[in-house]
């Protein structure tokens, strides 16, 4: 019997990827009793009953078959509309619309299409930790901007400028941002987007937190002048509608690129789920109030969890998107990595070290707040001890936050 090395046999491409810097840490929450999990990226909600109902319901009806590679025309008219209501962006929905299992293999697919080896990606970081890998996987080189503190974890025009090569493709923009909650302003992205165009850059915005949005109002790449024709716009459910584990996304863009990424994802997908596209066309027809009364405790959560981590001595930029807040807890003496483990051994928290989305995290952590009030509460008030043994000594207690019902925390 030939005894084999599959290690050799696998693609150096794959075998030098790193792991998840996520998954090592949830591995060892896995191993720990008793934790409150402040470190995923999902809503407490349960997806809202019309919509889940709308799944049932085309059960009964015999909604089991495959459907066009691109999926339900009726979903990807729906996703048209709402686009264009809400941005004024319009996409005919025939050509310039793909449905796909979730954002991930949206931006898998637009990576593969875009990329030839060699290709620069321009990613700001910290970023989410897919985006660097599917860039590799794909070819490409990820090409990292730093953010911090002091721009508010905001890249700006200057900032792509000068990272630019002759081998710079793509500008992937991610705000909201995950993990810091950054959101870019209209007149931030018009600056951006001048350099797209003198550089013809490509660019792949992933939108996906675009309706968590708390501080002004959110502008799509797309809407703004010479924007559509060179971006792939990234969208789904997961978030907004609390719709995780259902993997529906897409993607809006030129018919050329829509169409070759439509060419990968028949020979490897071939097409998303039609139970889950059923619920998501209910998602985007009767969803909206939900997705608003979501969106309101998202808010209420993060005043919350912002004062309390100032109110511990620790600064946190305020976040004004998405539901993560990025505290930096250096103050305690302990790097993130270490932060983040001693306060799962000692107060059974689980948080995400922020090198996790690259070095420029380090000093961070992230801090989902897409929790239930009763575990932010209860956390906090572990981690307010966890930090007092570390010597940081709470600042200027505020007033508790007021959150809807009377009730406090």
């Amino acid at each position: 019997m030939i005894q084999k090395n599959w290690s050799e046999k696998i693609n150096p491409v794959v075998r030098n990827l790193p792991p998840s810097g996520i998954r090592k840490f949830f591995d060892l929450v896995a191993e720990t009793k008793g934790v409150i999990s402040l470190g995923v990226g999902e809503p407490d909600f349960v997806t809202p009953w019309h919509i889940r109902e709308a799944c049932i319901y085309s059960l009964e009806k015999g909604y089991t078959m495959y459907t066009s590679n691109w999926g339900l025309l009726e979903l990807r008219e729906a996703v048209a509309a709402d686009l264009e209501r809400t941005y004024n962006v319009k996409y005919n929905p025939r050509d310039e619309i793909l449905i796909t299992v979730g954002v991930s293999e949206a931006l898998d697919l637009a990576m593969r299409v875009l990329l030839e080896p060699g290709d620069e990606v321009l990613i700001p970081e910290p970023s989410y930790v897919s985006y660097a890998p599917c860039t590799t996987l794909a070819g490409g080189v990820p090409v990292f901007m730093p953010t911090g503190l002091e721009n508010g974890f905001r890249i700006s025009a200057d900032q792509v400028q000068a990272s630019i090569t002759p081998r710079t493709k793509v500008l992937l923009l991610c705000y909201p941002n995950n993990p810091t909650g950054a959101v870019m302003d209209r007149e931030e992205l018009l600056k951006i987007a001048e350099v797209a165009v003198h550089n013809d850059l490509m660019i792949i915005s992933d939108e996906i937190y675009d309706r968590l949005t708390y501080i002004g109002q959110h502008t799509c790449i797309s809407s703004l002048p010479g924007m559509r024709e060179r971006t792939v716009l990234l969208n789904g459910f997961s978030k907004a509608y609390a719709m995780t584990g259902w993997r529906v996304g897409y993607a809006a863009g030129h018919p050329d690129v829509i169409g070759a990424m439509t060419k990968i994802h028949q020979y490897s997908m071939l097409c998303t789920p039609i139970t889950a596209q059923m619920a998501a066309l209910e998602a985007l027809k009767n969803g909206r109030p939900g997705m608003r009364r979501m969106v309101e405790q998202y808010n209420r959560r993060r005043h919350l969890v912002v004062q309390s981590f100032r109110d511990m001595g620790l600064p946190c930029f305020e976040p004004g998107g998405a539901f993560y807040a990025f505290p930096q807890v250096t103050g305690t003496g302990l790097n993130c990595e270490e932060f983040a483990e001693e306060l799962l051994k000692q107060e059974q928290v689980a948080l995400v070290p922020g090198n996790a989305f690259g070095q420029s995290g380090e000093g961070f952590v992230r801090v989902s707040y897409a929790a239930s009030l009763d575990d932010l509460s209860e956390a906090f008030r572990r981690m307010a001890r966890f930090v007092r043994r570390h010597g940081v000594q709470p600042k200027v207690i505020s007033a508790p936050v007021r959150i809807s019902g009377g009730q406090s925390a």
